[in-house]
């Protein structure tokens, strides 16, 4: 490990070299963070979350690393959509099937994440994707349909994750198997408004988001914690990640009104467009949050 700059260092991510923060986070404890100093960061609300779920070192394609990954104050925005079924399934691995929510109707989502406290320092990210079944299940889709539009668990499959920070799109593109990339990326999540900004490689605009923050609801933490699955193929094996969010403030409008949603030209507004998105359904803000990002383990597909 050398110094890049006055603020950054390098370091080591199977065989990747990328730049991080120096004296942050990752650069002082590499993924295992003491909890009682996030405790002192004015910015975090508490780490009761996380003292139940140890974390484990394991072998990955970005070298030993410990998982999970932790995410000690965290907001975001998520707008869900109907789309054609059609359409998402020819963006859908054949293994894949889409959650249905009526004959011919799916749901498709554009997400926002602002991560102020991470074991990999602060970064921002975006993401594309739609509902899916849940693998090898053969249970009633309403079953899952109520679980996923309840935000208890929902099962996904992701078209665009890009991100701000070297360190992120390596982990993730990398260790985890995701279609994340590195571009300019502004998220401001508060009380009052909810914005976004995904650059294209040009440094106009991909996608930009605006939307008045729904009502918000405070939580004792532990009172809601929502899990999503992703799937993601990598060496033509496939493996499922789980993501636990300890909800502390949210908000849910149905049917919003009033957002602004702008498509311009790059990756992320390729992705949506190619889902033919009808209407917006459902728009949540979660102005206080927790998660917890595992590593993914393989998983057999049907």
């Amino acid at each position: 490990m050398t110094a890049a700059a006055t603020d950054g260092v390098q370091v080591d991510l199977g065989g990747r070299t990328v730049t991080v923060p120096k004296d942050g986070l990752y650069d002082r404890y590499r993924m295992d963070t003491p909890l009682d100093e996030v405790a002192a960061d004015p910015r975090v609300p508490g780490v009761d979350f996380f003292r139940t779920l140890p974390k484990t070192r394991v072998d990955s394609p970005i070298g030993a690393t410990r998982t999970p990954n932790f995410y000690y104050a965290m907001s975001s925005a998520r707008l869900t959509m109907l789309a054609p079924t059609r359409a998402i399934r020819r963006r859908l691995p054949e293994e894949l099937a889409p959650l249905e929510v009526a004959p011919g109707l799916g749901l498709a989502s554009v997400v926002f994440f602002r991560y102020d406290v991470c074991d990999i320092d602060f970064y921002t990210e975006a993401a594309v994707g739609v509902a899916v079944r849940p693998a090898r299940h053969g249970g009633p889709g309403i079953a899952d349909l109520a679980s996923a539009l309840g935000g208890d668990h929902l099962h996904s499959y992701v078209l665009s994750l890009p991100v701000n920070t070297e360190i992120a799109q390596v982990r993730g593109h990398d260790g985890y198997g995701f279609p994340k990339w590195v571009t300019e990326l502004d998220v401001d999540i508060t009380a009052e408004n909810a914005s976004a900004r995904v650059a294209n490689a040009d440094g106009g605009v991909d996608v930009a988001f605006a939307a008045r923050t729904p009502r918000q609801k405070g939580h004792p933490s532990g009172a809601k914690v929502s899990t999503l699955t992703s799937y993601t193929r990598r060496e033509g094996a496939w493996f499922s990640t789980l993501n636990q969010t300890n909800v502390l403030a949210s908000g849910t409008s149905l049917f919003p009104r009033g957002f602004d949603l702008t498509l311009g030209e790059g990756r992320m507004s390729d992705d949506l467009r190619s889902l033919n998105p009808i209407r917006a359904v459902q728009l949540d803000v979660n102005t206080g949050a927790q998660a917890a990002l595992h590593m993914p383990v393989p998983i057999s597909v049907r």
